[in-house]
């Protein structure tokens, strides 16, 4: 089969098993397709599946079916009808541990707008931007990365699912946030291009789900709720929810990411990502709430409540998310799985004068160049 020779771009590299589950699916897919053996994973019951490796590193097989795939693997894996029948049950154990965490979000009077800003305002999960900003080493920065490194390389992608299920002002408003996520058709302002540069600044690999095996079932799970969500028709209203406060919520971290890599010392390359995102995601908050989510249950009533689901798991999970790293971090641990990446230099120039936090800085190659 045909495929891309940029690896940055995908498809992404098969992953190691981490269970009998996961080990069957990578094994199946370095075949032809096939059907798997019946009663594949009937038997999975986890006792939390949100963190269960076995299972989120399974549905995240399954989901980058429908993303950029997999280097090796046939692609009519994709709609293989005993596959999705596993991904099936596995969703079903993710969809009801999450509404088993969050609950029934109630529809306040004052219609949804108003309901995922209490949302957003009852949230109080732990400030892994404040450490980042203020107490973080480049070790622990770069393992940050690395743990975004799965969205933020595919960014926007899962919200654009719901492009073709809507309509009227809710498309159009998404559309508008999307197109900025998309730099407006320029490759060089593309927020996952420059997330990219933020990987090469840090000295980390760029490639597309490069860092993989490193991430545990928390950060799996951050993902696989995306993708849940998109490939879904029924679950749109939780798909614009969750994207309502992602932006809800990113401008101000952002902020403070951008100010911990100044204060490591690095430049406006590395940092300007999350530069770009304190200006967008500010403008974005008032069209996500109420243009796209407001514009949305205008038209669809009944989809009110889903919303503001997609908003409190999306929370949720990141809460999970942050008190996973800094619950490692304060037990001097790494938060990664074995083996994390190398502590290579990062990638300069850095800000002059400024010292970087990390012995293993020492004379950096010259930057990776960038289409």
């Amino acid at each position: 089969m045909s495929e891309p020779a940029d690896r940055r771009y995908g498809p992404a590299t098969l992953p190691r098993p981490r269970g009998p589950l996961s080990a069957a699916v990578v094994e199946a897919l370095r075949r032809p397709p096939h059907d798997l053996p019946t009663g594949l994973g009937i038997d999975l019951d986890p006792a939390d599946p949100i963190t269960d490796e076995d299972l989120q590193l399974t549905l995240f097989l399954c989901y980058e079916l429908h993303y950029r795939g997999w280097s090796g693997v046939d692609e009519s894996w994709e709609w293989q009808p005993t596959l999705l029948a596993l991904r099936v049950h596995c969703e079903r154990l993710f969809e009801a541990a999450l509404r088993q965490l969050v609950g029934t979000p109630v529809v306040p009077a004052a219609g949804v707008a108003a309901g995922l800003a209490e949302v957003v305002a009852a949230d109080d999960g732990p400030s892994l931007a404040a450490n980042l900003q203020r107490r973080a080493d480049l070790a622990q920065f770069r393992e940050f990365v690395v743990h975004r490194s799965l969205y933020h390389l595919r960014e926007a992608d899962p919200h654009s699912w719901a492009l073709p299920r809507l309509g009227g002002p809710a498309k159009a408003a998404l559309v508008e946030i999307q197109t900025d996520e998309y730099g407006n058709g320029r490759l060089d302002r593309m927020h996952a291009e420059l997330f990219r540069r933020t990987l090469d600044r840090l000295g980390l690999d760029v490639g597309y789900a490069a860092h993989l095996d490193a991430v545990p079932a928390v950060t799996l799970a951050t993902n696989n709720l995306m993708s849940l969500f998109g490939l879904h028709r029924r679950l749109r209203g939780a798909l614009l929810g969750h994207l309502a406060a992602f932006e809800m919520t990113s401008s101000l971290p952002n902020r403070r990411y951008g100010n911990g890599l100044r204060r490591l010392g690095f430049d406006e390359v590395a940092t300007r990502f999350y530069d770009e995102h304190v200006e967008a995601d500010a403008v974005h908050e008032q069209i996500a709430a109420h243009d796209m989510c407001g514009g949305l249950v205008a038209v669809e009533p009944a989809l009110a409540p889903d919303v503001l689901f997609g908003a409190a798991a999306g929370l949720a999970l990141d809460r999970l998310f942050a008190a996973h790293l800094l619950d490692s971090w304060a037990a001097g641990r790494s938060s990664l799985r074995p083996p994390a990446p190398p502590a290579l230099p990062p990638t300069v120039p850095l800000v002059a004068s400024t010292p970087v936090a990390s012995p293993a800085v020492v004379a950096p190659p010259a930057p990776t160049a960038l289409v």
